[in-house]
């Protein structure tokens, strides 16, 4: 009797590397290597030649256990380049082994980087590692965020047992400007501790720099009144914080994304162009 051909390995790694290069005040994007299921299509323009967008697409539509994610993003010199996902992206139930999603982002000399992701959703029972390096020359402009929905509480559906690791990492000519790291598991007080999570399940935050003095201050008067959720901006070091607390993923797009608009207009000097992939 012939022996059953061996199972594949049901975790699909996937790689992505990008590279955006200026020519003549044109962003083009002029590198792109993928390896399994995690890809661009092509450069959008809907602002300008200047401004390159990109939509990161990840055919699966979730990690399981064992899928890991690498992205390798460089922004040349003098470059432009916006990037965010059709979509949330999803972690589910683990079997045992984690996923893990690790992005680098490369900015150079005069080089900026919009990183605007959707929100990740963590399943009930999901373990996982995310990870964000943001590297800068000098000159380098960086306004990015990333949102984390720890269950689905619109579905009533809490994260009770799991385990997500996070680490965002900020540097400016190999000196750190802001490193966090933060760790939520089963059981774990930080759940409910007024120093922790409150009770909340969505946590979005909102990173900018450079920033010049007073624009935490400037920013705090421009954005409209606040609701039931935690919304705090801070600045330090030329380094612009904006942090969400609570328990929508879609409010959180909201406000984020009204300090986004503003910070594009009067930070980097453009108006805010939504990405046409937000309207499907």
């Amino acid at each position: 009797m012939n022996a059953l051909p061996a199972m594949a390995p049901r975790y699909w790694p996937a790689r992505l590397r990008l590279g955006f290069s200026d020519r003549a005040g044109e962003t083009l994007l002029s590198e792109r290597w993928h390896q399994g299921p995690l890809r661009v299509q092509r450069p959008f323009y809907p602002e300008s030649r200047q401004v390159c967008h990109v939509y990161l697409l990840h055919p699966p539509g979730g990690l399981v256990s064992g899928d890991e994610l690498c992205i390798d993003i460089d922004v040349g010199r003098d470059a432009w380049a916006l990037l965010t996902t059709p979509g949330a992206g999803k972690v589910y139930c683990s079997d045992g082994q984690g996923v893990r999603q690790q992005q680098t982002l490369r900015i150079a000399r005069g080089g900026t980087l919009e990183w605007l992701p959707q929100e990740m959703i963590l399943f009930e029972g999901a373990r996982a590692e995310l990870a964000t390096r943001v590297e800068l020359e000098d000159e380098a402009r960086f306004l990015g965020w990333e949102i984390s929905c720890l269950g689905r509480p619109a579905s009533n559906e809490p994260l009770r047992h799991g385990d997500l690791r996070q680490r965002f990492e900020l540097w400016r000519d190999g000196r750190p400007l802001w490193l966090e790291r933060s760790h939520y598991r089963d059981q774990s007080p930080v759940f409910e501790a007024a120093w922790g999570l409150r009770g909340h399940s969505v946590i979005g935050t909102l990173v900018c720099s450079p920033v010049p003095e007073g624009v935490a201050v400037a920013l705090r008067d421009a954005l409209p009144p606040g609701d039931d959720a935690l919304f705090a901006i801070t600045q330090r070091d030329g380094v612009l914080l904006v942090r969400y607390l609570g328990d929508s993923a879609e409010q959180a797009r909201s406000r984020l994304g009204a300090a986004w608009h503003w910070l594009r207009q009067e930070v980097l000097g453009r108006t805010a162009v939504l990405p046409r992939i937000w309207n499907c």
